[in-house]
């Protein structure tokens, strides 16, 4: 019997889609935390990562749908760990999963020990971004075919936090959140 992954890439293909995996849409940057970077405490500012989230995770949603993104939503970003003043900052984006439009984009936030170069993850974030026409409406994206044990774990999340979304948008009745109601009820 073939996993569920394994069906949608058939399907893609029997429908002449191209579907794409997540490492195909990896994107990485580097940054160093300089002094117009912290705040009073000599911590990078929170918005000043959350932009550098927002443009590596736009780069991550473009390779998947080689269109123009637009930002929809930050759907979760942890402050897990203060970043000090003269950090080295690796910043790792990754789509999770696609919907019809919109891609969903985890980044992963790791600071460098200065002397031994071990990486340590300090923060994550999750963005939504939506695939534009030259007109700035919506357009289609090619699926994602999660490989990894993580790509499939941040795979089958994306559907539960794009319903709950919904829901709290007032866009989903909650008795249709069908990947909600799996959490909480049994059958």
């Amino acid at each position: 019997m073939s996993s569920l992954y394994e069906e949608i890439v058939i399907l893609r293909q029997t429908l002449g889609m191209k579907s794409k995996t997540a490492k195909e849409t990896c994107a990485t940057t580097t940054k160093i935390v300089l002094p117009n970077d912290t705040n009073p405490l000599g911590n990078l500012f929170g918005g000043e990562l959350m932009a550098w989230m927002d443009i590596i995770a736009s780069i991550s949603a473009h390779r998947h749908s080689k269109r123009v993104v637009v930002t929809a939503s930050v759907n979760n970003v942890s402050f897990q760990k203060p970043i000090k003043h003269g950090s080295i900052v690796t910043l790792d984006a990754k789509v999770s999963r696609a919907f019809s439009s919109s891609m969903e984009v985890f980044v992963d936030v790791f600071v460098e020990d200065r002397v031994s170069g071990k990486m340590q993850k300090s923060n994550e974030a999750i963005y939504t971004f939506v695939a534009v026409d030259q007109n700035g409406g919506p357009i289609e994206v090619p699926q994602l075919i999660p490989e990894t044990e993580e790509e499939k774990e941040r795979y089958d999340g994306a559907l539960r936090r794009k319903q709950l979304s919904l829901i709290l948008a007032g866009k989903m009745d909650p008795k249709d959140a069908t990947e909600l109601k799996k959490l909480f009820l049994t059958e």
